[in-house]
């Protein structure tokens, strides 16, 4: 005998979706806030959003609420913050840019790479290594750091997490550049067919 969810509780299995879309609609008021060195909301703001973050992905483990679309905005609404804020705030000079140019520059690897293993092999599946687990908490915590700086005057020496943040951006870069890179050359082999 199967067992049918009432309508009330399957509605439920797009709260996370739901979540992490209105994490993306964020990023226009955060970004606007930090460009009006609004940094005191924009810290609030941005501390909302990581809740929001650990939220959706609870709920979507804890239910089995995981889905396809779920995969993909919970990822870009991390990335759109994140990469928004560090523009933005290398464009007012409040990080470097040097620093700003190597998150993006990783970001494009990753997106670049993901997109060519699609179109050659058809079958990507995104599966983030620890160190690229590490790499965004650490860059999330970073952006944190800043706002939380200038909302409070602490006038903080940033270079201690300038130079992780770097460290670890561009380790989580080569790392996916080689694991995916081995990766690809074994499921092409696999795939050869035997003379």
């Amino acid at each position: 005998m199967t067992t049918t969810l009432p309508d009330h509780a399957t509605a439920w299995r797009h709260l996370p979706n739901l979540i992490s879309g209105l994490r993306i609609v964020l990023v226009v008021p955060l970004l606007l806030l930090i460009t009006a060195e609004r940094y005191e909301a924009a810290l609030v703001v941005a501390v909302v959003a990581g809740v929001s973050d650990g939220v959706d992905g609870y709920l979507a483990r804890r239910f089995h609420w995981q889905s396809r679309l779920g995969s993909i905005l919970d990822p870009a609404g991390d990335k759109a913050m994140l990469v928004g804020s560090l523009l933005v705030l290398g464009w007012m000079h409040e990080v470097p840019r040097w620093l700003v140019l190597l998150v993006v520059a990783r970001d494009l690897v990753i997106l670049l790479g993901a997109l060519a293993w699609q179109r050659v092999l058809h079958n990507f599946v995104a599966h983030p290594s620890w160190l690229s687990k590490t790499t965004t908490v650490a860059q999330i915590g970073f952006v944190l750091w800043v706002l939380a700086d200038r909302a409070f005057g602490w006038q903080a020496p940033m270079w201690q997490s300038v130079w992780i943040v770097a460290a670890l951006t561009a380790a989580s870069g080569l790392d996916y550049v080689v694991r995916w890179g081995w990766l690809a050359r074994r499921e092409l082999a696999r795939r050869k067919p035997s003379a």
